[in-house]
């Protein structure tokens, strides 16, 4: 395997594919993917045909864009002294502590990426303006504010609402307006599931870091309101998403009601697991492929309600 020297004179391992696959971490890519499914839907749902190139051009733009937040992440935590190789974490989850690598590779992958999903933009862009730009960059400014900075997002009682509202609400929002043409509030009322689904994934890992964050001073939600209050907050919130779901296909995609008892049925053992859970580090692992499996099960059933109804019924 070749080398590079560091400053100390110390050696690094070479940056490969699979550390660079590993810093994407795909099994979070279901935020990505759920909100541009729910605004195809939507669009499908509400009379306008969609383009497949574009459709899959978003895709690509948001998978880029939730890569480059996780490697950015990544960076920051390890620069700042944050992750470690004593915390219960798969090794595939934190490449830069598990490979001697030069750090600086993961945080220019990190602007590769940024910039990779910017390129991309250019095509949606010239198909539909300047508006999913702007919101682009909304979103990135707050994809490196997360991570970078004196003290980031990550660091404060905000990351569950910023990365629920930027990821779930801002995304299906811009894919919206890019596949129909049209910018209307309604649909961040429609995304109101996917904001509470994709907070909770940042939820999640909070509160089973609390301990670990703590340490870092870091003043997330979880560590502020510790680990009792934190999981019933989770929970609460958790059943808001479900809820939230059944009024909104309820109101707006009656049709689409049809759908409700096999959403519940398939996602009840699910959301059970997630439930019984004590989100503390030695069940992390199994808290983050839970509340990933839910948010594909609720987020896939939710898009199959909406497209089940043939007409929206506006209020």
């Amino acid at each position: 395997m070749s080398r590079s020297q560091n400053p100390s004179g110390h050696s690094y391992n070479r940056f490969t594919a699979k550390m660079a696959f590993d810093l994407a971490a795909p099994h979070t890519w279901p935020a990505s993917i759920a909100p541009v499914a729910i605004a195809a839907s939507l669009a499908i749902a509400t009379g306008y045909p969609i383009s497949a190139t574009l459709t899959i051009a978003l895709l690509g733009i948001c998978i880029l864009m939730q890569s480059s937040v996780n490697t950015f992440n990544d960076y920051y935590d390890y620069v700042k002294g944050t992750d470690s190789s004593d915390d219960d974490v798969d090794p595939t989850d934190a490449v830069l502590i598990y490979n001697k690598v030069n750090p600086t590779c993961a945080l220019v992958y990190a602007i590769a990426l940024l910039v990779s999903a910017f390129i991309l933009g250019g095509y949606v862009i010239y198909h539909a303006g300047l508006i999913p730009l702007a919101i682009g960059v909304i979103g990135a400014v707050f994809v490196v504010l997360y991570s970078a900075g004196k003290t980031p997002i990550s660091y404060l009682p905000l990351g569950e609402a910023v990365s629920g509202i930027v990821m779930g609400g801002l995304i299906p929002l811009a894919c919206y307006q890019v596949l129909t043409g049209l910018l209307t509030p309604l649909a961040v009322l429609w995304a109101v599931p996917e904001i509470l689904g994709i907070g909770l994934i940042m939820f999640t890992n909070n509160t089973c870091d609390i301990e670990k964050d703590a340490v870092a001073h870091r003043r997330t939600l979880s560590v502020l309101l510790n680990r009792e209050k934190a999981r019933r907050l989770y929970h609460a919130i958790m059943w808001l998403w479900l809820i939230a779901i059944i009024l909104i296909v309820g109101i707006f995609f009656t049709q689409g009601l049809i759908m409700l008892p096999f959403l519940l049925l398939s996602t009840y053992p699910l959301l059970k697991a997630l439930r019984n859970n004590p989100l503390a580090p030695q069940s992390r692992q199994a808290a983050m492929s839970q509340i990933c499996s839910v948010n594909i099960a609720l987020g896939a059933w939710y898009a199959a309600a909406i497209l089940a109804s043939n007409s929206v019924i506006v209020c």
